[in-house]
């Protein structure tokens, strides 16, 4: 089975901009979220795009094209200043992006002008259009592979990691570049989110809490480069992790609520299970889906308890969200990122705010400090990084570590 090589890493979250201080302060425990959002408040778009470029992109293109930038230069695809020679033929190498709104921003912001009366841009539907931020990624860098957007909901940064697998696995490209993107903090995402009551009334994201009462809007966007693991290895890259497979399905049960059992995205994880031909035994950290709303929470913990049995009882688990907020369609890729470097530092960073477990979740949870993954006996560590959206997307990604 071919694994698919991670070879750089991107990201802008609302804890910084940079892979590092993503990973960094979640595991020191720092929360980015201010006044009830998590808002990328460190990021300019014109540290990495001139003022033009910034003009031509939404914000969420604006965010992965600094997480690709980012993710291409530690692949050693590009130099600091973003030139370089791609490493593979440019026609051989994809680009997909997941996105569960698009240009959100764009589309409020020239919907409000029409209603004024004053001109909408003509710039307004390419940026607003979901697969925007993919042809923004595929221009910017030059790639001429296959190339599309992936949107399903809060699972759309994950199915995108999970597309870029199959692409290499099916000998489409040598590479691709996957990731998701969001930025949707806006006032009718806030009033849309708030009348399904999905929105925490404390502005306080608490994965697992007792009294857990919704997520937290945020926003952010990460990229990976993926390549095939034998081409990376031959040309001498530094592999920070690995995909080792994925795996999907769907709910059927109900617009926005999970299937109550979890039985729904069991499936999703006893599919990449398989798909990378892991052991349930071998399965070393969970970083969960984990929103901090009441149905989720308790249907992930059942979707556990079938995939993993009584291993789940050995297995750390934890939510990034309760550091960021829920960044929607990108959070499965920035989870993916933070996930990588959670294994290549063999450590499982912790759930914040978790002072009062639920006890009706009966999980292993990560509370205050970061706890050591077990001693794998010459193996390298694996875990496991869900997504679920609604309209009943579940997906599941396997990385292991090198």
């Amino acid at each position: 089975m071919i694994n698919a090589a991670i070879t750089g890493v991107g990201a802008v979250t609302p804890l910084g901009v940079g892979a590092d201080s993503l990973f960094t302060g979640w595991a020191a425990g720092r929360s980015g979220i201010v006044n009830g959002e998590g808002a990328c408040r460190d990021f300019d778009p014109t540290d990495v795009l001139t003022r033009k470029e910034a003009r031509r992109a939404d914000r969420s293109s604006q965010l992965v094209l600094a997480a690709s930038t980012e993710a291409l230069a530690q692949a050693g695809w590009t130099d600091a200043d973003g030139g370089g020679e791609l490493p593979y033929a440019s026609e051989r190498i994809g680009t997909v992006i997941g996105s569960g709104i698009g240009g959100f921003i764009t589309l409020t912001e020239n919907h409000a002008a029409m209603l004024q009366g004053k001109p909408v841009s003509p710039l307004a539907i390419p940026l607003l259009m979901a697969n925007g931020p993919t042809g923004q990624v595929a221009l910017r860098h030059g790639l001429r592979g296959p190339s599309y957007g992936v949107v399903s909901a809060c699972a759309a940064g994950a199915d995108a990691i999970a597309a870029g697998l199959r692409d290499l696995r099916a000998g489409a490209v040598d590479a691709v570049v996957v990731g998701g993107t969001e930025a949707a903090m806006v006032d009718l995402a806030r009033a849309g989110f708030g009348a399904m009551d999905a929105l925490s009334t404390t502005g306080q994201s608490r994965p697992f809490h007792v009294e857990r009462d919704g997520f937290v809007l945020a926003e952010g966007a990460a990229v990976l480069v993926l390549e095939r693991e034998d081409r990376a290895r031959e040309r001498g890259a530094e592999i920070l992790g690995l995909v080792r497979g994925s795996g999907s399905s769907q709910d059927a049960h109900h617009l926005t609520a999970p299937t109550p059992d979890g039985s729904g995205a069991s499936r999703a994880v006893l599919a990449a299970l398989d798909n990378a031909g892991v052991a349930a035994e071998d399965v070393d950290y969970i970083n969960a889906h984990g929103t901090g709303t009441p149905l989720n929470d308790r249907a992930e913990t059942g979707a556990m308890q079938i995939a993993l049995g009584a291993h789940l009882q050995q297995t750390p688990i934890s939510s990034l969200k309760s550091a960021l907020g829920h960044s929607l369609g990108a959070s499965g890729a920035i989870e993916a990122v933070a996930t990588v470097l959670a294994l290549a530092n063999r450590v499982a960073p912790p759930t914040l705010n978790l002072d009062q477990p639920d006890p009706e979740l009966d999980l292993l949870h990560v509370i205050g400090e970061p706890m050591p993954l077990r001693d794998t006996a010459g193996r390298a560590p694996v875990a496991l990084s869900t997504s679920f959206g609604f309209g009943g997307h579940n997906t599941c990604i396997v990385l292991g570590g090198i």
